[in-house]
């Protein structure tokens, strides 16, 4: 396909576009397979604005001054038969993206405006992964013969010899066969062979079977995480897959499974063919139910956040009423509870995990995550975040391409979209916020990475898994994300200057008055959250300096 085919006016002369934290601008306005361009003609006033069209998540368009010869047109198609221009007529174009902006587009002309609209709409929701941006990005720092991604799980194995004794490396889904949203390689307890998993497979979700996610060096626990049992309404067994549970507390007297649905929806799971591990079968761990919502639920409540911070009626009661109703804060303090929770059985109690919801894709990955963060200071550097992302979101199959195709504002129809990434992301910055020297990195991070997951340049969110970016040739086309945020450059702009590190865990507070709403996320285009935003960059920036003068102060320093 040529994208020219989509693009019935390239570009446009004297649009005025209106966006926040600006002031109204007029230029011209070019469309392009990828991004929309904006010059304002006075030179010296500020930079284009390029917006990548794949961060567009809904358009509202208006014209004025028709004449129709049929009388009334649909909104929607707004169909060009019939109707004329006259030399006054305009459009507008209201565009509102993911990261949560929005912009206005002020086109003379009707036609252009028309033209415009539907080129934006037919390119911001392109259907081929291949046609996107990041598989024509070529940045001029970086080559595609550069290493993609920060590890493996090969790499971490061999590294972790702590782990040799009882576990192994499995590559049983080396060509996805077993578990289609697996990596190639995973860890499992050495005395469980490839045909046992093979068998587990079948009887958990996707073919997600319990695969080792941490190894606590402190007391040796581990954390596990899987899907759900298929054991549907007949109670159906397993015996490959209790003995791998069995192996993985070989020596302890239990291990704890969290299930992260109400205990209702675990037994109505059973009537579609899913289910829990029972008591009896079971009988050396102790099941934990934690629920969390998730999918549409969670959709709905960021769709309410993202309103209520709209709401420019300036009445506290109805803001205040607005912001409790999306629960939004809520599911934020059940994902920090019940990674406390987690992490308390791990490192407090001494007992192995087994994490696990419905699918395992999303508020597993949450909570196993955050636990981590919590107990573990690797994670809480620059790289080692970055490096537990990506073990954890990409390699282990969260579906990106499904959870981030819509944000708070598309007008499409829910299917599979859900901000489980941006909730981790708020988890996080709640985390910073509590223990702002705990963690190497800085609120800056974590706005790029919320952005990026909608809408990026790099390849690395591409795709629901790791057999989708390989059948795509994701390493070989496009460049990767982590490694661009670790260049000197990048890495100088998301390094936390006042981080310290600590190897004792972080135990988040979780009462109400203890989380607050992530400003710079939610309301980072408000003039109020910009003006704070610089004052913190500000301050930042004396660190720095301080730090710079501290050390070249020191003996022997150069």
């Amino acid at each position: 396909m040529e994208f020219s085919e989509h693009i019935k006016t390239a570009n446009v002369e004297d649009v005025v576009l209106r966006q926040p934290l600006h002031p109204p601008g007029r230029g011209t306005l070019c469309i392009t397979g990828h991004h929309l361009l904006f010059s304002d003609r006075e030179e010296g006033s500020w930079r284009p604005v390029l917006l990548l069209l794949r961060n567009i998540d809904a358009i509202e368009k208006s014209v004025e001054n028709l004449l129709t010869c049929s009388g009334l047109f649909s909104n929607a198609g707004l169909s060009q038969s019939g109707v004329s221009r006259l030399p006054g007529s305009s459009g507008t174009i209201t565009i509102k993206c993911k990261d949560l902006r929005v912009l206005q587009l002020d086109i003379p002309g009707m036609e252009e405006c028309l033209n415009i609209a539907r080129s934006i709409e037919t390119l911001s929701c392109l259907d081929s992964m291949s046609e996107l941006y990041p598989f024509f990005y070529r940045p001029s720092n970086a080559s595609l013969r550069d290493q993609w991604g920060l590890s493996s799980l090969e790499r971490h194995y061999s590294q972790m010899k702590e782990l040799h004794d009882r576990w192994r490396l499995s590559t049983v889904n080396r060509d996805f066969s077993v578990c289609p949203s697996y990596p190639q390689a995973v860890i499992v307890p050495k005395s469980t062979d490839d045909d046992m998993l093979e068998k587990v497979a079948k009887f958990r979700q996707g073919g997600r079977f319990p695969v080792l996610c941490y190894y606590h060096k402190k007391n040796g626990m581990v954390i596990m995480r899987s899907s759900q049992p298929l054991t549907g309404a007949n109670r159906k067994r397993c015996r490959e897959d209790e003995q791998l549970l069995q192996a993985v507390i070989d020596g302890s007297d239990k291990g704890y499974i969290i299930d992260t649905r109400s205990s209702q929806q675990a037994l109505q799971a059973r009537m579609t063919g899913g289910g829990l591990e029972s008591k009896s079968c079971y009988s050396s761990w102790k099941r934990l139910q934690r629920q969390m919502e998730r999918g549409k639920a969670l959709q709905e409540s960021l769709i309410k956040l993202v309103e209520a911070c709209g709401d420019e009626s300036n009445n506290m009661d109805r803001w205040l009423s607005k912001l409790e109703n999306s629960k939004w804060l809520s599911h934020v303090q059940t994902a920090l509870s019940t990674a406390g929770l987690l992490a308390e059985c791990v490192e407090r109690d001494g007992h192995s995990v087994l994490v696990h919801g419905s699918e395992g894709t999303d508020s597993t990955l949450l909570i196993s995550t955050l636990a981590q963060l919590i107990m573990d200071p690797s994670c809480r550097t620059l790289e080692g975040f970055l490096t537990l992302l990506e073990r954890e979101w990409v390699q282990a199959g969260h579906p990106f391409q499904q959870r981030c195709a819509h944000s708070a504002h598309s007008h499409a129809r829910l299917q599979q979209e859900s901000p489980v990434f941006l909730l981790l992301l708020d988890c996080v910055w709640q985390l910073w916020r509590q223990f702002p020297l705990a963690l190497g990195f800085s609120e800056a991070l974590l706005l790029r990475l919320a952005t990026e997951a909608y809408a990026s340049d790099y390849g690395t969110f591409l795709g629901n898994n790791q057999q989708e970016r390989c059948a795509l040739g994701v390493k070989e086309n496009t460049h990767c994300l982590f490694q661009a945020l670790l260049r000197p450059r990048e890495r100088d702009c998301y390094s936390n200057p006042l981080y310290e590190h600590t190897e004792l865990a972080i135990w988040p507070s979780v009462h109400p008055q203890s989380l607050q709403l992530w400003r710079g996320f939610f309301l980072r285009w408000t003039p109020q959250t910009h003006h704070l935003e610089e004052a913190q960059e500000e301050i930042r920036n004396m660190v720095i300096e301080w730090g710079k003068l501290a050390l070249s102060s020191c003996p022997g320093s150069t």
